[in-house]
């Protein structure tokens, strides 16, 4: 049995990056809830100004938290890691084979830790202002209008088109490196529009940390199983369509894989590569 050893060695050698993802999905976290309460809180200056214009008041979020992602995106560490954040992202990169089982087995474990952690952190020092019911710790539940059945169809395809617009942008030369602002477009769009019908989840790991903190689990089944599903589908459905065709890099900010990194080709490594090595010019 390997299962351990293979740990070990993934841990020793990709440990940074691990800590990356737990802290991209801290900081993702952390700055969805202030926006939450710049926008939504009864007392903020801007939702009074806003009142009543909640249509823009979600579009000022979806603008904000797309621009979250931009940064963690293309900042260094996002850069090394690949930005995932998300263990849905994380679980169709390894159907696709572009990231080993042992690293993407702590990756899931780095953004879950991340987001239950920050879900703590959050409830401590925020209080009463994390816990207002216009917050709501964040939480991601099924809305009573629409129910478990219409946000599972609504969480399905969202995921399921970000992956897929993810996957193709990468395989693109010219969109590679304009990934992340593709990903934060549909972050703008999704809030602004989808939240309605689902509250917008498509990361696992986040809607747990805001589950565990307001101990409130109504619907998280679904919020788990499709996006899970859909991007592992979208993973499937690109391998078919490209099948033989390799994208250059499948880091998120369209960088090549730094040596050394979970993503790079090691020497005598047993495993399979992680990301395809550059097509020759």
């Amino acid at each position: 049995m390997t299962f351990f050893p293979d740990m070990g060695r993934a841990w020793r050698r990709h440990w940074p990056h691990y800590v990356a993802e737990a802290a991209g999905i801290g900081f993702f976290m952390l700055c969805g809830t202030l926006l939450t309460i710049l926008f939504e809180h009864p007392a903020s200056p801007v939702q009074q100004a806003l009142a009543g214009q909640e249509l823009l008041r979600r579009a000022g979020i979806g603008l904000g938290m797309g621009l979250v992602i931009v940064v963690l995106v293309y900042n260094p560490w996002g850069k090394k890691s690949g930005a995932h954040i998300n263990p849905a992202v994380t679980i169709a990169f390894w159907q696709l084979g572009k990231i080993r089982w042992a690293d993407a087995c702590w990756y899931m474990l780095a953004q879950l830790a991340g987001a239950l952690l920050i879900g703590q952190l959050l409830k401590l020092a925020l209080g009463a202002a994390f816990a207002h019911p216009a917050i709501n710790y964040l939480v991601t539940e099924p809305k009573p209008e629409h129910g478990q059945l219409v946000a599972f169809g609504a969480e399905f395809v969202i995921s399921f088109i970000l992956m897929l617009v993810m996957l193709l942008a990468l395989h693109h030369e010219r969109l590679r490196k304009s990934t992340g602002w593709l990903i934060g477009a549909l972050l703008l769009l999704y809030i602004t529009f989808e939240s309605p019908l689902s509250s917008m989840s498509l990361n696992p790991a986040r809607t747990l940390g805001s589950a565990v903190a307001a101990q409130s689990y109504a619907g998280l089944w679904l919020y788990w199983v499709a996006p899970i599903v859909a991007m592992w589908l979208a993973a499937i459905f690109f391998n078919r369509v490209y099948k033989g065709q390799t994208m250059a890099c499948a880091i998120l900010a369209g960088c090549e894989a730094a040596p050394g990194s979970p993503h790079a080709r090691e020497p005598h490594a047993t495993e399979p590569p992680v990301y395809p090595q550059a097509v020759a010019k």
